[in-house]
């Protein structure tokens, strides 16, 4: 399986900011290293496409919410903790296996937010830029992921990049490499 193609380049599948002072280091370590899809969206994200892919009824449980004690306890009843490992773990392989990721700063949190809608809406509604037949996202069970090929729900098919804001961020993107 390779990874997805647009406009003959590694295609974007997500976008992402933090919205707290200093959390990017936080934000990654909590997307690619700490096993917990209740605090990664994203993550739970890529579960649901790899339970829903193969009818796996566990999705149900996948979908629980487990940040709180009080579900945790609510729930532990349903939760087999070695399929719940098991499927973090296929995510993690999932994400290692097919993403690579680009970093740069923006410290205005306003100007971050505005640039991070305004790029996923530009790839959403970009003809070019859509996934490919393989891509797991198409059997996500959210159907804005399987449409817009991003692994988002959120500032799809919105007011995207105009010609000011992408010269700023190639400048950026630049600078930062």
């Amino acid at each position: 399986m390779g990874l997805e193609k647009g406009h003959g380049k590694d295609r974007i599948v997500r976008i992402g900011t933090h919205t707290g002072k200093d959390q990017l280091r936080s934000r990654l370590w909590q997307h690619f290293m700490n096993e917990n899809k209740d605090r990664s969206i994203f993550r739970k994200n890529i579960g649901r496409a790899l339970l829903n892919k193969i009818n796996d009824n566990y999705l149900k449980i996948w979908e629980l919410d487990l940040t709180t004690k009080e579900n945790k306890e609510k729930f532990s009843n349903l939760i087999d903790k070695q399929k719940q490992n098991d499927i973090e773990k296929e995510v993690s392989r999932y994400i290692r296996n097919n993403f690579s990721f680009v970093v740069f700063e923006i410290e205005d949190k306003d100007e971050r937010l505005k640039l991070e809608s305004e790029v996923i809406s530009a790839i959403s509604l970009c003809e070019e830029c859509g996934a490919g037949d393989n891509w797991l996202g198409k059997s996500s069970p959210k159907e804005k992921i399987r449409k817009s090929g991003l692994w988002l729900v959120n500032e799809l098919y919105k007011k995207p990049l105009d010609e000011k804001g992408f010269d700023f961020l190639k400048e950026i993107v630049r600078d930062t490499y």
